[in-house]
């Protein structure tokens, strides 16, 4: 079972006066769960980060008042315990690093231990409103994972295919050759899995012929919306565009007005989308209009295209959260 972010505030489970609330923070590696209570008497405890490690930490918090547990995202080593933990009824909070460090720091703590981060992730989790988690079917952490090998296999097919173009001996040459093959073999496979996968599942299949009714937008821009953007139709325009990396955000101070720029969000969904709206802005009507519009006042090219990305995400909310393709003659607003 995968956990992901949802939009809704952190789930508070209603609890006694007389039951002080504790906030958890674990530091998450490969062998050890490294964990602090914080509450009227903060403590450590470390378990094994197997299945019987977890159990016995679910067991030493279920009778607790646990408000949010917060844990760092680190790739495939806490999808486990955190879908235990949501099958157990008690609410987590996943943080990037970046941030918790960040917050640290902020904190004035400079030392950095398993422990030293446990206690950390706690107290950002009290200081400061996280989103919660939700639960997904199993089968979206297996469209993730072939998601995330072919985006890796593409880096590698670019990387070979650029050393290609250098004077290189022929040993050298045909081994890239023949890895060049291999690659697009592998690739070819992973989208005959990943379109089985989206195909079998009614919800994903529905939701990637809305968004490849826009014309321009391909089958494999919909996998990846699909699979590294399941809040799609389930949010503002605003939080969609914010949490995809493409929301213009301000930068003033005082009677300064600085430029507005995109940044942060899911890298994976902007790539995707840049390519996407590129397409939109030669094939799809609307797009081409904006686009025409923008290089008629004067607007940078990166500008147009980061316009159009976010008004194609906008667009392609809007209809998920209807469930109606692409009409050309709707009306999405845009500031």
């Amino acid at each position: 079972m995968q956990a992901r972010h949802v939009p809704s505030a952190p789930s508070v489970p209603s609890v006694s006066a007389a039951v002080p609330e504790v906030v958890v923070g674990i530091d998450v590696s490969k062998a050890t769960l490294d964990c602090y209570l914080d509450g009227p008497v903060g403590r450590w405890v470390q378990v094994p980060n197997d299945p019987a490690g977890v159990a016995r930490l679910i067991a030493e918090l279920r009778p607790l008042a646990v408000r949010l547990v917060v844990v760092e995202a680190t790739g495939r080593l806490h999808r486990r315990l955190a879908a235990e933990l949501l099958d157990a009824g008690i609410p987590v909070a996943l943080v990037n690093p970046q941030r918790a460090r960040e917050f640290a720091r902020a904190s004035g703590c400079l030392e950095k231990t398993d422990r030293v981060d446990a206690r950390v992730l706690a107290e950002f989790g009290r200081g400061v409103r996280h989103r919660t988690l939700e639960k997904l079917p199993a089968k979206q952490a297996e469209l993730d994972d072939l998601v995330s090998r072919r985006r890796a296999l593409v880096q590698v097919r670019v990387a070979e295919q650029n050393r290609l173009h250098d004077e290189l001996p022929k040993l050298a040459r045909r081994q890239g050759e023949r890895l060049l093959r291999l690659v697009d073999q592998q690739v070819e496979d992973l989208d005959r899995a990943i379109a089985g996968l989206i195909d079998g599942d009614d919800d994903w299949r529905r939701r990637g012929e809305i968004i490849t009714s826009v014309p321009g937008v391909s089958d494999g821009t919909a996998r990846q919306l699909i699979a590294d953007l399941p809040e799609l139709g389930r949010l503002s325009r605003q939080r969609i565009a914010k949490l995809a990396g493409v929301a213009p955000l301000a930068a003033d101070s005082g009677t300064h007005k600085g430029e507005r720029h995109i940044r942060g969000g899911r890298g994976p969904v902007r790539n995707a989308l840049y390519m996407a709206a590129f397409n939109a802005m030669r094939y799809c009507e609307r797009f081409k209009r904006m686009a025409e519009q923008m290089r008629t006042r004067g607007k940078a090219f990166k500008v147009i295209v980061t316009a159009c990305m976010r008004k194609l995400l906008v667009t392609l909310n809007q209809m998920v959260k209807t469930n109606s393709m692409y009409d050309p003659k709707l009306n999405v607003p845009v500031p």
